[in-house]
Parts: structure tokens; sequence; C-alpha cells
């Protein structure tokens, strides 16, 4: 659910969602994984030598949609999550999101 929530929110944030979305949950830490996320126009600006303008739209992007993000993985998992991170890679175009979640024996 973490993942197509995810993919759903992305899709609403840039007109494109990933083909491919995975979630992985290890303790107190929520990784999840986006394949193929990039825009035609990302594309674009890639193919001429911009990789960098859309590393940081993409950064952008993130700063925007971080409490959608941080709301999906507290609602499913019914935990705090205390630390955010994202980060994209552009060939191969990948995409991560990591939450830090409070400690189970801290609730």
């Amino acid at each position: 659910m973490i993942s197509t929530s995810a993919g759903q929110l992305l899709h609403e944030y840039t007109g494109r969602g990933p083909t491919k979305a995975k979630t992985l949950i290890n303790e107190d830490v929520v990784t999840v994984l986006l394949a193929d996320t990039l825009t035609k126009g990302e594309r674009k600006l890639v193919d001429t030598g911009n990789s960098d303008r859309v590393l940081q739209l993409r950064h952008d992007y993130q700063l925007i949609m971080r409490d959608d993000l941080v709301g999906i993985v507290e609602r499913q998992l019914d935990r705090k999550v205390i630390a955010f991170m994202s980060q994209n890679h552009i060939d191969p175009d990948l995409a991560v999101e990591v939450f830090v979640l409070e400690p189970a024996d801290a609730i």
C-alpha cells in the first residue's frame, strides 16, 4: 500500500508515476524504491545535458511532497516518522524515499 500510494502521489505532483515501486520495511526504517519516474520533459533535459536541473527540480518536488509522503507511512504503519530523506538518480532512472520511524519501544 505504501508503494502504490507513493507512486500515485508522485503522479499527482509530476503528471507521471513510476512504472515500478517497492517498499522495504526493516524495524525502524522504511525504504521506497521507485523506478522509471522521469517525465518526457525531464528526459529531454537529460538528453541535452541538463541532468543537474532535473535533479534540482526533483529535489524541489520532494520538499513539497514531504508531508504527504510522511503521512502515507505514518497512516499505514501507525508509527511516527522522525526523519525523511529522498534522492533521485538519472541513469538508471531511480528514486528512493527513506523514512526513519520512531523506535517501537518509544511508543
